[in-house]
Parts: C-alpha cells; sequence; structure tokens
C-alpha cells in the first residue's frame, strides 16, 4: 500500500468517528451547529471515500484504454470535493435561517463544547498529514481533502466558540448566527479548491515558474540554437511537456538525439513523474523565426554555446515519453 492511499486510509477512519460522536451529540443538545457539523462531517467522509478510490486508481500504469495513464482521476476527485464543501456550506446556511426562523435552545452546552474540541484537535493532526503527504507526492485529491478537513476545523471552531458564548451569556441565538458566520467562510475555500481541481481537466499549462525553468534547461543544454512550441500540463501528479528543439542544420541525428534525451533526463530529474516529447528541427530561416521561438544570441560562425538570452511561455497539451524526429 502506498502512502497516498494510507493517508486517504486515515482520513476514512477518522472521518467515520466524528461523524458518528457528532450525530450522537447534535441530537442529545438539539444544538443546529452541531448537527450541521455532522452533515459536514458525513460529506468529507464522503469526499475521504472518494479520495481514497482516486488515488488508488491514479497509481494505475497507463494501459491500451488509457494510454496517457489515469492521472486525471485525482483532478476530478478535487472537483468533487470542492462541490461537496459548497454543498456542506449550502445545508448550514439552510439550517441556520431556520434556526433564526423558529429559535431553540442548545441543551448540554458542555458535552458540546468537548465534541468540538475533539474534533478540532483530530481534524488539525489529520489535515496536517494529509497537506504534508499531498506535498510530498503532488496528489491533488489528497490536497482536496486536506482542504475539506481544513474547512471542518474552521466550522468546528465556529461552533465550539457559539457554544462557549452560549455557556457564557445564555444567548441561544448565537448558535446558528456563529453556524452561518462560518459557512460563509469555507464557501470561499470551496470555490478557491473548485479551479485548482478542474484547472488541469482543462488542460492548463503548467505554472509559469516551471515552464520558465523547463525552457532554461533547454536554453542552456550545449550545441542547441533555441526551442519554440512549447507547451505543457499535468494530470493528476504527472506533468507533459512537449516542444521542439532547434538544433544546427549540420549536426548528425545521432548527436541531435543524444541532446535531446539529455534534455529530457533533465528535465524528469527536476520535475519526477515527468513525460517529455522532443521534436528535432534545423536551424533553417523558417524555423527560428517562428512565432515564440527563443534563439541564443548569435551571428553567422559565433559560439553556439552561448547563454541562453530569452524565455518565452506558451500554451498546454501534450502525449507520452519519446523523442520525434
Amino acid at each position: 500500500m502506498n502512502r497516498k492511499v494510507i493517508a486517504a486510509s486515515i482520513s476514512v477512519g477518522s472521518n467515520s468517528i466524528l461523524v458518528a460522536l457528532k450525530l450522537v451529540v447534535g441530537i442529545m443538545t438539539g444544538s443546529v451547529s452541531i448537527i450541521s457539523e455532522a452533515a459536514h462531517s458525513m460529506l468529507d467522509l464522503f469526499a475521504a471515500v472518494i479520495a481514497f478510490l482516486s488515488v488508488r486508481v491514479s497509481g494505475r500504469p497507463a494501459d491500451k484504454e488509457h494510454p496517457f495513464g489515469h492521472g486525471k482521476i485525482e483532478n476530478l476527485s478535487g472537483a468533487i470535493e470542492a462541490v461537496l464543501i459548497l454543498a456542506a456550506a449550502a445545508f448550514i446556511i439552510h439550517e441556520s435561517i431556520d434556526k433564526f426562523k423558529y429559535p431553540r435552545g442548545v441543551d448540554n452546552v458542555t458535552l458540546g463544547i468537548y465534541v468540538m474540541g475533539i474534533s478540532i484537535v483530530l481534524n488539525v493532526i489529520v489535515s496536517h498529514y494529509l497537506f504534508k503527504i499531498a506535498k510530498e507526492t503532488d496528489s491533488m485529491a489528497l490536497e482536496a481533502d486536506a482542504h475539506h478537513l481544513s474547512t471542518d476545523v474552521m466550522t468546528s471552531a465556529g461552533v465550539f466558540i457559539g457554544l462557549g458564548l452560549i455557556k457564557l451569556t445564555g444567548w441561544h441565538i448565537l448558535d446558528p448566527l456563529v453556524a452561518l458566520i462560518v459557512a460563509l467562510m469555507i464557501m470561499k475555500v470551496a470555490f478557491s479548491l473548485t479551479w485548482k481541481a478542474a484547472g488541469p481537466l482543462l488542460d492548463v499549462q503548467l505554472p509559469d515558474a516551471e515552464i520558465q525553468e523547463l525552457q532554461e534547461i533547454v536554453m542552456s543544454t550545449s550545441k542547441v540554437r533555441g526551442c519554440h512550441k512549447f507547451r505543457t500540463r499535468k494530470a493528476g501528479s504527472c506533468r507533459e511537456v512537449d516542444f521542439h528543439l532547434i538544433v544546427p542544420q549540420s549536426m548528425p541525428v545521432i548527436e541531435a538525439h543524444t541532446i535531446a534525451e539529455t534534455i529530457e533526463d533533465e528535465m524528469k530529474s527536476k520535475f519526477p513523474n515527468t513525460n517529455v516529447i522532443t521534436h528535432i528541427e534545423p536551424d533553417t530561416r523558417e524555423n527560428t523565426t517562428a512565432p515564440q521561438t527563443s534563439l541564443k544570441e548569435i551571428d553567422d560562425g559565433v559560439d553556439l554555446n552561448s547563454p541562453a538570452t530569452e524565455v518565452t511561455a506558451t500554451k498546454t497539451q501534450s502525449p507520452p515519453t519519446g523523442t520525434l524526429y
């Protein structure tokens, strides 16, 4: 079992415990904020199960039906989780408004405070662990699950504070008011996560900083004249890169091939789990004057090893690894 699957399994286990705990205490106390929290944790559990299944599937190798692998299922999982966060916020808002219309007191406030405290501590620990594994494995599914648990921390903290104020002041109206404020807060997280998860599904290019690093690898390679038609995208944790490498017309095919492989290896070393396709082109006027072409500064007969002068980012999309001629 790999690290991503283990992390997702821990999330499923922790959410199962919290759902049962919050639901029982919410019914016992009659607190709409605790019951809303139980509903939120149910969505967290559902999201954790989705993340668990997605990281298992995304780790499968490419096959005949999926020649580019299964990485995008993690992005799909992240997008679904973002929608679930929005659904949780909508439910909490609905319950809060209902309690404003029909006020109800909260019984056994102390018990509710203890449950929310346990929820905060457990979710802080698990979400921190998920963020750590998500960063190390570049997993969108685990990052989305971690964000989901982080919103649970916010809502639990809000309920915890609200119940504490109720205990101090006796103002039961604070219960739905706090729940409403927290719901609006987590909606912001949901919108941000939706774009981040959905971007790769639309083949959005890699961040500009990463594209610049990839192009600098090309332009700093000895005997390379330049490059153009640089395209990138991401599927789950896998980066896809393809570009046209411009070399001197007189360069032997075997030497151009060796240079291309060196560049590909360096890119994969810099960004693990990257597929690269290189198309080699001669330094004809047509190729060197094409739009969005990056060239080393040269005159006739000038040293081809001079440093790169310009790096230009382009857009996305790409197939599997290899060098084309």
